[in-house]
């Protein structure tokens, strides 16, 4: 109990500030059965190495019934593609689709319009709360604004590698897909209501994985801070 109160007293003085400029937040929808994303997978791999962007790769399952499996899909990606459809208010799920800070969506294949919002996202206002790491199992969110609902805290953590995968049958079939800053795991730490808390991080759930919170309103909403570990 003692060292619960010492550590509500810590965050509670936290002192409130300008916090560092989240990164922009660029998030693709992709399978590798989906013949149409390949030209998506690389201009997102481009984005990852622009400064002040990180740019996700999330393989949904949707398209294994037409005959591959993709390798890195899991259904929780998927989930997360459907809360934006219904925030946004689309028809359906599709890939490929690039969703920028939550709050924009965008055909991955039209690149100039990806890029045209990653540049409206980076120019617009932030004003993040602070996120800091305390070593490897303990992430701390600071005070700021919410909106009515609150927000939720996500861990992400992705293959920084760009990885080749040979595609055996489906609409890919024969075809080698290569996709940088796939999700390998992602996981709801609990919810925040605009002061200061601390969350426990989960172990990795592979080596090699940079590790990221994304403080976002809920159901799909829009992104208020990002921050990644430097290792």
């Amino acid at each position: 109990m003692r060292t619960a109160a010492l550590l509500s007293l810590i965050l509670l003085a936290w002192p409130v500030g300008a916090a560092a400029r989240s990164p922009v937040l660029v998030e693709l929808f992709t399978a590798q059965g989906c013949a149409s994303c390949r030209g998506a997978d690389a201009h997102v791999a481009r984005l990852a190495e622009r400064p002040g962007v990180l740019a996700l790769t999330f393989s949904v399952d949707y398209w294994d019934y037409l005959g591959w499996t993709d390798t890195f899909a899991k259904p929780e990606y998927a989930e997360r593609q459907k809360a934006y459809v219904s925030r946004l208010k689309l028809r359906e799920p599709y890939t490929p689709q690039v969703v920028v800070d939550g709050r924009q969506e965008v055909q991955g294949q039209k690149t100039a319009e990806v890029d045209r919002l990653v540049r409206a996202a980076a120019s617009g206002p932030h004003n993040p709360p602070d996120i800091r790491f305390v070593g490897a199992r303990r992430v701390d969110v600071g005070s700021g604004r919410v909106a009515r609902g609150g927000a939720e805290v996500w861990l992400i953590r992705y293959d920084p590698r760009a990885v080749e995968v040979a595609v055996k049958a489906g609409d890919n079939r024969g075809e080698t897909v290569v996709q940088k800053n796939v999700v390998r795991q992602m996981v709801r730490l609990g919810a925040w209501r605009g002061t200061p808390r601390a969350y426990r991080l989960p172990a990795p759930s592979e080596d090699g994985l940079k590790t990221v919170i994304v403080v976002q309103t809920p159901r799909g909403g829009r992104v208020l801070g990002v921050a990644e570990r430097r290792a």
